[in-house]
């Protein structure tokens, strides 16, 4: 018995083989040329007269040959096609992760989507904002956000000092020089929040991700191990269309 993934790793083949056969079958059919003929043959008017020889092309390509030859191409088309979409109707597989059934018989057609789709969402799982791993986390249950423990920071403000370099004499005025020195006016307490995950969860997510695209990818190979019965209507459908 033929298998389904015996027919789709010929599918690629034969469908190029047939665009191949269709295109060069329309190029022969639309060059007159190569379907017409001719016979000529000339005859003077007396016995002096010039004597020519026979001129003659033959026809190259016949329309109805064309057709046989399309029909047998497309013929073997449409019956591995049919045996493959026949066969995925009926190809199941069950999606396992750690002995646990996630779906139970599915179609080989849905597989192939599941694929697509984990694979969209491994990206953006991948992606997911993580927390700043340089502080200390805990969730909030009052407001479901992460936040930091409180860090408590001193506010100051700069004012202006004198500094005597020289004092006063009866000749010359004190020599004063001004600086600035920061003083504590208060505190400041922060709190950091953020609706970010922790690394933890992003990597747990991402590891049920990709066990999950495994089961997935077996459960398709699996599926496609189903035999298949030969499918026969390409001879149906052209035994119509050309007959």
């Amino acid at each position: 018995m033929t298998k389904l993934n015996q027919i789709i790793a010929v599918e690629k083949g034969v469908k190029s083989k047939a665009l191949q056969d269709g295109a060069a079958a329309h190029q022969k059919v639309q060059k007159p040329a190569l379907l017409a003929g001719i016979s000529r043959t000339y005859q003077p008017k007396d016995e002096e007269g010039e004597q020519l020889p026979p001129e003659s092309s033959r026809v190259q390509v016949k329309a109805e040959e064309i057709l046989r030859e399309t029909s047998a191409s497309l013929t073997r088309l449409f019956d591995v096609t049919a045996t493959k979409d026949w066969a995925n109707c009926a190809a199941r597989a069950d999606v396992t992760v750690d002995g646990r059934t996630i779906l139970a018989e599915v179609p080989v057609g849905y597989l192939l989507f599941l694929e697509k789709q984990l694979a969209e969402l491994h990206a953006f799982v991948k992606k997911l904002p993580v927390l700043d791993a340089a502080e200390s986390w805990s969730l909030d249950p009052s407001t479901d956000w992460w936040k930091t423990d409180p860090v408590r920071t001193i506010r100051t403000k700069k004012v202006p000092r004198n500094h005597v370099k020289a004092e006063a004499t009866d000749k010359h005025p004190a020599q004063v020089e001004v600086y600035y020195e920061d003083v504590p006016i208060g505190y400041w307490t922060t709190v950091k929040f953020s609706g970010a995950l922790p690394a933890r969860r992003v990597n747990e997510l991402l590891d049920r991700v990709e066990k999950l695209q495994q089961a997935v990818k077996f459960a398709r190979e699996e599926a496609n191990g189903t035999e298949v019965a030969d499918r026969r209507v390409g001879d149906a459908v052209f035994g119509y269309l050309f007959a």
